[in-house]
């Protein structure tokens, strides 16, 4: 793992669900590290994080406790949950099934918007892969699989993997972190563009398939290294 870079977690006000908004920043401290599984999580430290009230922070807790990414332990109060070597096993499997499924349906069904959107987002990858900053990488990342899921037109895909995102997110900052994956993970999202600009849906699901199990394969590599 690299060193932790100081990231700015404070919500921006005007946004339009502030609820929405500070779950998804106390998200991305988990998933960029700031905080780590098992630390503990005090209101009064969130609420300085993100600038907001202890409302909120408890209703984004609420949220983020229903997603499996913390627990609330009696006595002691909120704290990041610990994703096993199994557990990362098992969520990458349901990633390549889905992933699949959204850069098929992609391919087939996305309109000119879909596709322009999607090379915009892809580009904000490229961008933000340089600067080596996980957050600009994860969050970038995430526009570039909304504009997929968007385009694959299927609400009940989009759905899934709405759900499977929060802990989803969490291996891809682990993934994001390897200093070997990025150049490699542009690599395969230029082949998947490719597909898709093709509109070749079985050659789209091939390479989105591939591109999940090459990270797969680097987050697992990384849980064998700490066993060592």
């Amino acid at each position: 793992m690299t060193a932790k870079t100081k990231h700015d977690f404070r919500v921006d006000r005007p946004a339009a669900t502030l609820r929405r908004s500070v779950t998804e920043s106390i998200r991305q401290a988990i998933a960029t590290g700031h905080f780590n599984a098992g630390d503990r999580m005090p209101e009064r430290d969130l609420c300085d994080m993100t600038g907001v009230s202890r409302t909120l922070v408890r209703e984004a807790l609420r949220q983020l406790e229903s997603e499996g990414l913390i627990h609330v332990i009696a006595h002691k109060g909120p704290v990041v949950a610990t994703i096993t070597a199994e557990q990362a096993a098992g969520i990458y499997q349901v990633r390549e099934v889905l992933e699949g499924l959204a850069a098929e349906q992609f391919a087939i069904r996305a309109n000119d918007d879909h596709r322009a959107a999607l090379h915009t987002a892809f580009g904000e990858v490229q961008s933000a892969y340089d600067t080596g900053d996980v957050l600009m990488r994860l969050s970038a990342k995430n526009r570039f699989y909304d504009c997929l899921i968007d385009g694959a037109g299927n609400e009940a895909l989009g759905s899934s993997l709405f759900m499977l995102n929060s802990r989803a997110m969490i291996l891809r900052g682990r993934s994001l972190q390897m200093p070997a994956r990025a150049e490699k993970s542009l690599q395969e999202l230029k082949a998947l563009i490719a597909a898709l600009d093709e509109r070749d849906g079985k050659k789209a699901h091939k390479m989105a398939v591939a591109h999940v199990r090459s990270a797969a394969e680097t987050v697992m590599q990384s849980y064998q290294t700490v066993e060592e």
